[in-house]
């Protein structure tokens, strides 16, 4: 079975950080990253759930929250300072959700990780209310990249995350794909 991570889910997850933006900004003064993660604000509660997960499986998550660089209020400098952090990634995480739609951000990001990184670099890391509400993840562009998903491989019986090629109907481990 493959599924998508549930709102719950994340938010239990997230939950079990007691202070959030403490846990934002012990990252981002890491300075150090591999995986650039793009999100909705609107999705901020469920945040610390997703780096958690690409964490415990490798990866050194940038986001823009606690990022002390960027300016209080948006301005060109903003961008530039994502356009770098993208670039200096080898990862592009996408944590995509139906809030995903009203971000200004989002397919800016997205655009600048898909023409930085070759097609197997980028993934979605989709949720939603219910794990089987996946057919808004291929409308439009985001049909063009890779999942993140909760599964299991033909011939085993446990799941675990994985990168879902769906075109090809391949998967890999997310730790293998995050340490390629």
């Amino acid at each position: 079975m493959r599924a998508f991570i549930t709102f719950d889910q994340l938010r239990e997850i997230s939950g079990k950080i007691s202070d959030k933006r403490a846990f934002l900004n012990e990252r981002a003064a890491r300075k150090t990253y591999n995986t650039f993660l793009s999100h909705s604000s609107a999705d901020n509660d469920m945040l610390p759930g997703v780096i958690t997960i690409l964490e415990n499986h490798g990866a050194y998550v940038y986001t823009d929250d606690g990022d002390d660089r960027l300016p209080e209020k948006t301005t060109p400098e903003t961008a530039k300072i994502l356009k770098i952090a993208i670039n200096d990634c080898r990862r592009f995480v996408l944590f995509v959700t139906p809030n995903s739609k009203d971000s200004r951000w989002i397919p800016w990001e997205l655009g600048l990780g898909d023409s930085m990184k070759s097609a197997s670099a980028v993934a979605l890391f989709p949720s939603a209310e219910k794990w089987y509400e996946t057919s808004w993840s291929e409308q439009e562009y985001l049909g063009l990249y890779q999942r993140i998903i909760w599964g299991n491989f033909k011939g085993k019986v446990e799941n675990e995350w994985m990168v879902l090629d769906h075109h090809n109907n391949t998967a890999i481990p997310l730790r293998k794909w995050l340490e390629e």
